[in-house]
C-alpha cells in the first residue's frame, strides 16, 4: 500500500487507485495534487467509458456523444479534445504489447479475464475508426458551453421569465453594455425621488468616486444579489440597531442612551468626576473634556475623551478612585459605537440595495432591447432549467438520452451557482438507475479564482454528494509525477509550515516519481532606498513639463527585472532553452519590464496570457507612427517610430533632432520637412512621414494603413527585428491591427484621431499565439495546468494588501441554494457587529487562497525553482519571501557579460519567408487603365521629384543624398544617378546664380501660396541683389524636359505661380523662368 494513494480513507495501492479512477461504472470524487496527472485520469475515464460501450451486446453500450467532458476554460477543452484524439489515433496503430500496456495503466485487465484481454485490445485498436463512423464526437465542453447550450432548447416562457430575448446573441464580454448602462441609471435615478435621495446621501456621505465604486462592485455581484434579494436575504443581512444591540431597542439613535437613560448618564458623570479627581494631568485633563462633552450633549467629543483615535479604550491608571466606572463607561460607549456602526451600516444597506436593484432592472433591460445574453444569465438559466419542478423532468429526459457519462475537470473552480445547476439535475434521480455516472476531479489547493466567484467548499459539497446521494468513492492522491527532489522538499516544507501555522488544513506530505536532485534558490533581494536623499521623490520640484515622473516603485521593477533577465541569460548559458523557462508573477504589471530587459539581452519572451493589443511592442510602433501622422507635434511618439524597425534610426541621428529642436523651436515633425538642416540619415524622411500623412488625411484608416504596410515594407522590417521565436508573433500582431482598423466602424468612417484614440483605449486582445521557442512570462492564475524545466517566480515580498472599501461580502456555503448574507460594507476595517463573523470567514478564505497561490508556484517547476523580490516598506511573516527565504540557498548576483550579449545577438542567423499571397494568374488580372498607366508615380515622374528633391537640398549632390532619394522615391541606383545629373546640369547651368550667397537676398524652397482660390507650391522664389538685378523676384520652376516652354499647361502654371507673387510684391518686378535639365534657363515673356 501506498500511503499517498488513498481510497474513503483507507491506503491504497497505485494500481488499485488508477483501476477505480478510471472505472467508468462508478461515481468517483477525486482529490489530486499538482502534478498527479488529473486531465490523463479524465481522459482515460473517456477511454475506458468508450471501450465499455464498444461492444454491440453489451448493455452498457455508449456512443461518443453521450460522453460529456467539462472544464473551465476553451483553451483547456481544446487539449483535453486534442490528447483524445492523438491516443486513439496512437492506439489505432500500436501493437498488440503497446495495447496492454495502456490497458494495464488504465485498471482495465485486472478488471476482466485473460480471454477477454484480445477482443479489448482490437477494441482499444479500433475505437478510432469506430468514433469516426459514429459520425458524433464526445462533448467536451466548458460550463458556459453547456449551460447555453441547454439555453438554445429552452421554452419560450423560460426566457420570457427570466426577462431574456426569445432571439439573442450571447455576450462573452459584458463590457459595452456595462458601458452603456450608465447613462440609464442615472436617468431613472433622476426621474425617482426615493433613488435620488438616496444616491445623493451615498454621494455626500462617501463621494461620487466611491459610489461608483460600489455601484460596479454591485453590478459585477449581480447575480449573487438578485438570488439573494428574492430570498429576502439582503434586507435581513443587516439588521436595524435595536435588533442587533436590544439594549438600544426603541431609542432613534444609539447616542440617545447616552442621555436619555439616566443610569448611562449618571455613569458617564461619575467617569468624568474620577477622571477629574487624578494626579495625572493628562487623566485629568480628560475627566474635563468628558464633563464638558456632558454638558453640551457632544457625543462625538465623548467618544473622543473616553477612546483612542483607533477606537479603542484609553489607558488610565489603575491607582485612580473609581477606575471602576470609568471602565464601565468606556464599555458603554464602545458597544454605542458598535450600535452606531450598525446604524450607519443599515441605512447604507437599504440606500444601495434600492440603487442596486434599479441598476439591475435598467441593465437586464438594455440587454433585452440590444437582444443580448450574458453569462450571468447563462447560468441562472440553466439552474431553473435543471431545478424548476416542472421544467426539470422534461430537460432530465432530454439530457437521459445523451449523456451518460458526465466527467468534470478542475472541479475547485466551480462556482456555487454552477454546482447548484448540477446537483438538482443530479438530485433528481432519487437513486433511479438511470443515472449517469460521475466523475469529478480536482485539488482544493489550487482553487485561486475566487474572484471568479469559484468556491473551493463547493469541491466539498460535491464530495458528500458523491458519496451520499450516488454511492460513489472518493479518492485521494498526493503523489506528484513532476516536481523534483529538491523542489517537492520545498513544497512540503513550506505548506507544512503553513498547515502548522495558519490552519492550511487538508495539505499532506508529497511524494514524487522523479529522481532528479533539482536546484532551489533566491536571487538577493532588490534594496529600497533607506534615506530620503537616496529616494527620486525627495529631489523636490519637478518640472512635470521637462523631467519626466519616475516613481520609486517602477524603478525597483526594473531593478528586478534586470537581475532576473542577467539570470535568465546565465541558464540559457548552460544549455537550457528559452521555453523551459517561466516566469510568474502576482500581477501582469511586473512581467512588462522583464519583457524589456530580455529583449535587450536578445532573449525571445512572451506573456502568454491574453494581452491588450496596444500593450505588444511592435503595435505600439505603429500606434506612434500614426500618433504624429494624426498630431505632428507629437515628439515623443515620431522619436519612437524613428528608432523602430519602421526607420532604425540611432541614437545619434534623434539627438541630433532634439538639437535642432532647442535651436529653432519647432516640432520634431516640421524639422523633417527642413531638409537643407537635416543630417543625410534623415533627409528623405520628410517626405515620406508627409505622403504618409496625407494618405491618413484623405483616406479611411484600413486604407491608409494598407498604404503604408505595403509603402514602408512595415511587415517585413519588423519580422527582420524580432528574435525567431517570436516573428510569427510579430506578424500576427501586425496583422491584427490592420484588422482592427477595418473593423472599427466598418473601416470607413472612423476618423483617424478617432482610431488612434480607440487604440490606445485598449480593449482589444492580440491574437492568441504560441512561441514555442520563447521564455514564458505569466501570472499565478494564467500557469495554472503548466508547467516548466526552470521557474522564476518574481516580486515575493509583498505586504498584505488592504482593507476593501465600498466593497460587497457575500457568504454562500456550498450546499446552500441562495447566499446567506449579502452585506455591502463601507470599510472592512469597520464592519457593523452583525458581518464581522462572515467577514472573518471571507478574510480566513483570502489568506488561505493565498497559501493556494503559493502551491500553485511552486509546483509549476520540474527541476528548478529560484525567488525573487524587492525590499518591502515593511516586513511581514506572511510573504512569500518570508516562508521561502530559510528554506532555500541564497545565490550570486548574476551578470550577464558584454562579451555574451555581443554573441547573443548574433546567434540568429535563420532566414524567415515572409508568408505571401501569390499573385494572380495574369488572366484573372485587371488590365491597366489609361489612367494607371499615366500614374504619376511613374519612372519619369519619381525621377523628377529625386530631382526636386536635390535641388531643395541645395549645394553639390553628395552620395548619401542619392542614397536618400532612392530609398524615397524608389529608384534603381541608375535611376537615381539620372535624377543626380539632372540637378547637377542644373546646379552648374545658366541658373546658377540662384544658388549664389553674393547674388541672391532672400530665398524660399517649396514655397506655398494660394491665388484665386488654388493651392500653389513654387519650387525656387528668390529675391535678387546681384548687380542690375537689384530686389527683383523670380520664381524658378525646375524642369527636366529640354523644352518645357513648348507645352502650354506648363506655361501659363508658370505664369500664375508669376501672378501670385506680383501680387504680394505690386510695386517689385517679378520674373519666372525655367530651369531646365540641360542647364538652361528659359524665361517667360
Amino acid at each position: 500500500m501506498n500511503a499517498a494513494y488513498e481510497c474513503n480513507g483507507e491506503p491504497v495501492s497505485a494500481d488499485a487507485f488508477y483501476a477505480i479512477a478510471c472505472d467508468p461504472r462508478r461515481s468517483v470524487a477525486v482529490e489530486a495534487c499538482a502534478g498527479a496527472g488529473k486531465t490523463w485520469m479524465l481522459v482515460s475515464r473517456i477511454v475506458r467509458a468508450l471501450l465499455d460501450g464498444a461492444d454491440a451486446n453489451s448493455d452498457a453500450q455508449v456512443r461518443p456523444h453521450e460522453i460529456l467532458a467539462i472544464t473551465f476554460t476553451k483553451k483547456a477543452a481544446g487539449e483535453m479534445r486534442e490528447r483524445l484524439d492523438e491516443w486513439l489515433k496512437a492506439f489505432a496503430h500500436a501493437d498488440d504489447a503497446t495495447l496492454q500496456r495502456e490497458l494495464v495503466l488504465r485498471g482495465l485487465t485486472s478488471q476482466i479475464g485473460p480471454n477477454a484481454r484480445q477482443d479489448v485490445r482490437e477494441q482499444l485498436s479500433n475505437l478510432y475508426r469506430s468514433m469516426l463512423v459514429s459520425g458524433r464526437s464526445v462533448q467536451i465542453r466548458t460550463f458556459h458551453s453547456w449551460f447555453a447550450a441547454l439555453l438554445r432548447s429552452a421554452p419560450v416562457a423560460v426566457l420570457q421569465r427570466l426577462g431574456l430575448p426569445v432571439n439573442y446573441e450571447l455576450l462573452e464580454d459584458d463590457a459595452p453594455a456595462r458601458v452603456l448602462v450608465w447613462r440609464r441609471f442615472y436617468a431613472a435615478v433622476v426621474a425617482d425621488a426615493l433613488l435620488k435621495a438616496d444616491f445623493e446621501a451615498v454621494v455626500r456621505i462617501h463621494g461620487r468616486f466611491q459610489t461608483d465604486k460600489a455601484l460596479q462592485t454591485a453590478l459585477d455581484k449581480r447575480t449573487e444579489f438578485t438570488l439573494a434579494d428574492e430570498k429576502g436575504m439582503v434586507e435581513a443581512s443587516v439588521q436595524p440597531f435595536g435588533v442587533q444591540f436590544p439594549e438600544f431597542a426603541g431609542l432613534n439613535a444609539p447616542e440617545d442612551c447616552l442621555t436619555a437613560i439616566p443610569a448611562n448618564h449618571q455613569l458617564l458623570l461619575d467617569a468624568a468626576k474620577a477622571l477629574g479627581r487624578a494626579s495625572a494631568p493628562t487623566f485629568s485633563a480628560k475627566g474635563v473634556e468628558l464633563e464638558q462633552a456632558l454638558t453640551a450633549q457632544d457625543m462625538p467629543a465623548v467618544f473622543i475623551a473616553l477612546l483612542t483615535e483607533k477606537g479603542t479604550p484609553r489607558r488610565f491608571g489603575e491607582k485612580i478612585v473609581g477606575i471602576e466606572r470609568v471602565r464601565q463607561a468606556q464599555d458603554l460607549v464602545l458597544r454605542v459605537v458598535a450600535a452606531s456602526q450598525q446604524h450607519e451600516a443599515w441605512g447604507y444597506q437599504q440606500r444601495m440595495a434600492r440603487l442596486t436593484r434599479a441598476l439591475i432592472a435598467q441593465f437586464t433591460q438594455l440587454k433585452r432591447e440590444h437582444g443580448w445574453v450574458d453569462m450571468n444569465d447563462v447560468e441562472r438559466a440553466a439552474l431553473v432549467m435543471l431545478s424548476d419542478p416542472v421544467l426539470s423532468g422534461w430537460v432530465q429526459e432530454r439530457l437521459d438520452a445523451r449523456i451518460k457519462h458526465l466527467m468534470i475537470d478542475e472541479f475547485q473552480d466551480t462556482n456555487p451557482l454552477q454546482w447548484q445547476a448540477l446537483s438538482s439535475w443530479l438530485t433528481g434521480y432519487s437513486g433511479a438507475g438511470s443515472a449517469p455516472s460521475v466523475f469529478l476531479v480536482g485539488d482544493p489547493k489550487q482553487s485561486i479564482y475566487r474572484f471568479r466567484r469559484a468556491e473551493p467548499q463547493v469541491f466539498r459539497a460535491a464530495q458528500a454528494f458523491v458519496v451520499q446521494g450516488l454511492g460513489g468513492d472518493l479518492l485521494s492522491c498526493d503523489h506528484t509525477r513532476r516536481n523534483a527532489l529538491a523542489v517537492i522538499d520545498t513544497v512540503n516544507a513550506a505548506m507544512g509550515k503553513a498547515r502548522e501555522l495558519d490552519g492550511y488544513d487538508g495539505f499532506r506530505e508529497h511524494t514524487t516519481d522523479s529522481k532528479r536532485v533539482g536546484e532551489t534558490g533566491r536571487l538577493p533581494p532588490i534594496p529600497r532606498a533607506k534615506d530620503a536623499d537616496d529616494s527620486p521623490l525627495s529631489a523636490g520640484w519637478r518640472d512635470s513639463l521637462t523631467t519626466p515622473r519616475e516613481l520609486p516603485e517602477e524603478t525597483l521593477r526594473t531593478l528586478e527585472a534586470r537581475q532576473a533577465a542577467a539570470w535568465i541569460f546565465d541558464q540559457l548559458a548552460g544549455g537550457l532553452k528559452p521555453q523551459e523557462v517561466m516566469v510568474l508573477s502576482r500581477k501582469r504589471a511586473g512581467l512588462l519590464p522583464l519583457q524589456d530587459e530580455l529583449r535587450a539581452l536578445h532573449i525571445p519572451a512572451q506573456i502568454g496570457e491574453k494581452t491588450d493589443l496596444i500593450d505588444c511592442c511592435e503595435v505600439l510602433d505603429v500606434v506612434a507612427l500614426l500618433d504624429v501622422l494624426v498630431s505632428p507635434q507629437h515628439d515623443l511618439s515620431l522619436a519612437r517610430a524613428l528608432r523602430s524597425p519602421l526607420f532604425g534610426l540611432a541614437d545619434s541621428s534623434l539627438v541630433h533632432l532634439a538639437l535642432l529642436q532647442r535651436e529653432l523651436r519647432a516640432p520634431w515633425y516640421v524639422l523633417l520637412q527642413k531638409t537643407e538642416l537635416l543630417a543625410p540619415d534623415l533627409q528623405g524622411l520628410g517626405a515620406i512621414f508627409a505622403r504618409w500623412k496625407g494618405w491618413l488625411d484623405r483616406l479611411p484608416p484600413h486604407d491608409a494603413l494598407q498604404g503604408i504596410y505595403d509603402d514602408g515594407d512595415v511587415l517585413a522590417r519588423f519580422v527582420a527585428a524580432a528574435p525567431a521565436a517570436q516573428r510569427n508573433t510579430v506578424l500576427a500582431n501586425l496583422r491584427a491591427l490592420l484588422g482592427v482598423s477595418l473593423a472599427l466602424d466598418g473601416g470607413r468612417y472612423a476618423t483617424p484621431y478617432g482610431f488612434v484614440r480607440a487604440l490606445k483605449a485598449g480593449g482589444t486582445l492580440a491574437p492568441a499565439s504560441v512561441s514555442t521557442g520563447a521564455v514564458r512570462l505569466l501570472t499565478i492564475h494564467g500557469a495554472k495546468g503548466l508547467e516548466a524545466e526552470a521557474v522564476l517566480l518574481l516580486d515575493t515580498d509583498t505586504v498584505e494588501r488592504n482593507a476593501d472599501s465600498m466593497s460587497v461580502l457575500v457568504d454562500w456555503p456550498g450546499e446552500a441554494t441562495e447566499p446567506q448574507k449579502f452585506v455591502f460594507l463601507v470599510s472592512e476595517g469597520r464592519p457593523p457587529a452583525c458581518a464581522e463573523e462572515a467577514l472573518a470567514s471571507e478574510q480566513a478564505a483570502r489568506k488561505r487562497e493565498e497559501l493556494n497561490a503559493l502551491y500553485v508556484a511552486l509546483t509549476r517547476a520540474r527541476h528548478t525553482l529560484v525567488i525573487s523580490s524587492i525590499e518591502p516598506h515593511r516586513v511581514t511573516t506572511d510573504s512569500w519571501w518570508q516562508r521561502l527565504q530559510g528554506l532555500v540557498d541564497e545565490l550570486a548576483v548574476p551578470v550577464a557579460k558584454e562579451a555574451a550579449l555581443a554573441g547573443s545577438a548574433a546567434r540568429d542567423t535563420s532566414v524567415f519567408n515572409l508568408p505571401e499571397l501569390p499573385r494572380l494568374p495574369e488572366m484573372m488580372a485587371a488590365k491597366p487603365s489609361v489612367e494607371a498607366r499615366e500614374d504619376e508615380d511613374s519612372i519619369i515622374a519619381r525621377i523628377g521629384k529625386a530631382m526636386h528633391r536635390l535641388l531643395e537640398w541645395g549645394g553639390a549632390v553628395s552620395p548619401q543624398q542619392v542614397t536618400a532619394v532612392a530609398r524615397e522615391f524608389r529608384l534603381s541606383p541608375a535611376q537615381a544617378a539620372e535624377a543626380a545629373a539632372l540637378a547637377q546640369r542644373i546646379f552648374a547651368g545658366e541658373g546658377a546664380w540662384a544658388w549664389r550667397q553674393d547674388a541672391v537676398a532672400w530665398h524660399g524652397n517649396e514655397v506655398d501660396l494660394v491665388y484665386q482660390g488654388q493651392p500653389l507650391r513654387l519650387d525656387r522664389l528668390v529675391q535678387r541683389k546681384d548687380a542690375c538685378y537689384e530686389s527683383q523676384w523670380w520664381v524658378l520652376d525646375y524642369k527636366s524636359a529640354i523644352t518645357p516652354q513648348q507645352q502650354p499647361a506648363l506655361v501659363a502654371q508658370l505664369q500664375a505661380y508669376r501672378a501670385a507673387v506680383q501680387l504680394i510684391y505690386p510695386d517689385a518686378t517679378v520674373k519666372a523662368a525655367f530651369l531646365t535639365g540641360q542647364g538652361t534657363v528659359v524665361e517667360l515673356a
